[in-house]
């Protein structure tokens, strides 16, 4: 059989090696005290690169999320479009930013590395951000403003004409090009600042993600009240120019870090790489594996380039079919011990790093469905708000849409605390260096957002029973908008446990020159969720509604039964978890040993 064949014709190419003369076998002791110097180097630098990195993204963040929080207010009041018109923008516009960042991702793994991505990806989003402001600040970038009669009515507005359209456009496109290369490579970035073979720098990972999350959560706010504030009540150029003018600082900042910051180098193509592990595996789908998959001689473990490897992923026993793409068979390896053909035998890590993409898809696909109950924050709940009493005192009424202000809240009170105070006590019970383990965090998150959709039912039961009885003449239900904060609360909870957890899963899993593709998946999920949420819409809304009983979703929602359709997301919440929990049971994680390698040494275990 083959295994008989390979074994002889491996055990002379391994006869071979042993008798080369020791000058054509150089040491590998130099490539270890390149590793120790690197290790330290990350060890001394690792929060000192922190805050460039995270400077540049967070005011980035603010352009985007600023957009993404009054955009359409813009579009609506200046551009003079209909409310659906603009929705679809904005619509597009996030699904395309969030699509773009696997392309961003890819170029960074593959071709530039994180840092040059970040850089030219940031000049892009500043243009975008230019060009958005000049819309703002040039009167004939803009539709002329509506004119009113005397009692304010309106009278005739000017639709924009194609010139200021393509300008606009133009803008957003830049910025979506921008934030598609810096959102998923910014946190790997970091990431790749610390040690992750050590104890000590898994934990430094861990607190960093957490601030990290943190310094969103701060930004968030930030655009929520004063940028909000400032493009509604004194300029739209002024709300869209600070930002601008504070990108223009931090991309200079963030280039000037570039000597302390540790640089993972791009290794090729990776979708090739899996591409050439599955027709390999699916050429010799007729071998058969040993019974001790770790003899020697089995698999190939060759770096494609000698170049030197910092942490290699140990050996699995799922998705055994996969591994006969790294079986040594006849002729599979030149006179000289290299691989032949790549297309017919690959390294044994390459197939790890298959394998690992392979079993981590299942747990993001569940994320899609609990990150659906946040599409919720900005519609429904918006809606529950605005049959509610939103006074703050005698004069003052808070704005529907800064009800997200809540979470927000929430979350910059429990990271200190979950990071501080929870974390050090779980550590010290279950003695994992984390207190909990990423799928156990991303466990609860999936339990909170149940019970987030399940409070979220029985308030809005309550506000319309309230309405229905004691409502004013505009439908507004006598009752504080402040009911509102449990749900928010778990809603909050759902983005420290399950979103933060999610980012720690793909930033620890996958190797270092897939991190910045892994980080992708965060935002595939986004996007996942929102059309998700989208499509649950749809059909409930042209489901329900007939036979003489109210649409769950009428636009009055006093009229409606929105708590049925919270009930409808808590069902789709506890299927989720048992598909999760029935996912997470036999997931194992990705353990990463140190190793050097070379063309000369190791080639085959």
């Amino acid at each position: 059989m083959a295994g008989g064949k390979s074994s002889s014709f491996l055990s002379s190419c391994f006869s071979k090696r042993k008798s080369m003369p020791s000058h054509e076998s150089p040491s590998s002791e130099p490539l270890l005290q390149q590793k120790d110097a690197i290790t330290v180097q990350r060890r001394k630098n690792g929060w000192k690169a922190v805050p460039y990195i995270l400077g540049n993204e967070s005011i980035i963040k603010m352009a985007t999320y600023g957009l993404q929080t009054n955009f359409m207010v813009y579009l609506v009041r200046e551009y003079h479009m209909d409310q659906v018109s603009a929705a679809n923008i904005l619509n597009i516009w996030t699904g395309v930013y969030c699509l773009l960042t696997v392309v961003g991702a890819s170029v960074a793994d593959i071709y530039l590395g994180k840092f040059l991505t970040i850089a030219l990806a940031s000049l892009a989003s500043l243009l975008g951000m230019v060009t958005i402001t000049m819309s703002a600040f040039v009167p004939q970038l803009r539709p002329p403003p509506c004119i009113l009669d005397g009692q304010k009515h309106l009278v005739q507005c000017v639709s924009n004409t194609k010139t200021q359209l393509g300008c606009l456009l133009a803008g957003l496109s830049l910025l979506a090009i921008g934030t598609g290369g810096i959102a998923p490579c910014s946190t790997p970035f970091s990431v790749d600042q610390f040690d992750s073979t050590t104890v000590e720098g898994r934990k430094s990972v861990h607190c960093f993600l957490n601030w990290y999350y943190a310094s969103s959560t701060v930004i968030m706010l930030i655009n929520q009240t004063l940028v909000v504030y400032i493009q509604d009540s004194v300029s739209w150029a002024l709300g869209f120019g600070i930002p601008t003018l504070l990108m223009s600082s931090v991309i200079p900042l963030f280039l000037a870090g570039s000597k302390i910051y540790h640089h993972v180098k791009p290794e090729g193509t990776t979708f090739i790489s899996f591409a050439q592990v599955l027709v390999a595996a699916y050429t010799k789908r007729h071998l058969k594996l040993h019974n001790d998959e770790r003899v020697c001689g089995v698999f190939l473990d060759v770096s494609s380039d000698g170049n030197l490897v910092l942490f290699k992923h140990s050996l699995t026993t799922k998705f055994s079919s996969l591994k006969k793409a790294a079986l040594v068979v006849d002729d599979d390896l030149k006179d000289d011990g290299s691989c032949a053909n790549p297309w017919r035998l690959c390294s044994i890590q390459q197939v790890e790093e298959v394998i690992c993409f392979m079993k981590i898809l299942p747990i993001w696909a569940s994320g899609c469905i609990c990150f659906m109950t946040s599409s919720q924050e900005g519609t429904f709940v918006v809606s529950q708000a605005l049959k509610m009493d939103r006074h703050i005192g005698p004069n003052f009424e808070m704005p529907a849409g800064s009800i997200k202000v809540m979470s927000l809240i929430t979350l910059c009170l429990c990271i200190p605390l979950y990071n501080r105070v929870l974390q050090p006590a779980l550590r010290k019970i279950t003695n994992h260096e984390n207190g909990i383990t990423t799928l156990q965090r991303i466990g609860l998150g999936y339990l909170f957002s149940i019970l987030f959709a399940v409070v979220a039912g029985l308030v809005e039961q309550q506000r319309r029973a309230s309405a229905l009885s004691q409502a004013s003449a505009d439908g507004v239900a006598p009752m504080s908008v402040f009911w509102l904060f449990p749900q928010l609360m778990f809603l909050g909870m759902v983005e420290l446990f399950g979103f933060v957890g999610h980012i720690e899963l793909y930033n620890k899993e996958f190797p270092e020159k897939m991190r910045s593709i892994g980080n992708s998946l965060i935002y595939l999920c986004i996007a996942g969720a929102t059309y998700l949420s989208t499509l649950i819409v749809s059909i409930v809304y042209s489901v329900t509604g007939k036979h003489g009983e109210p649409n769950w979703l009428d636009n009055d929602i006093n009229a409606g039964r929105l708590d049925y359709f919270f009930i409808l997301i808590a069902a789709l919440g506890v299927l989720n978890f048992a598909y999760f929990w029935y996912c997470a049971r036999g997931y194992t994680y990705t353990s990463s040993v140190k190793a050097v390698e070379s063309k000369e040494t190791d080639i085959l275990v």
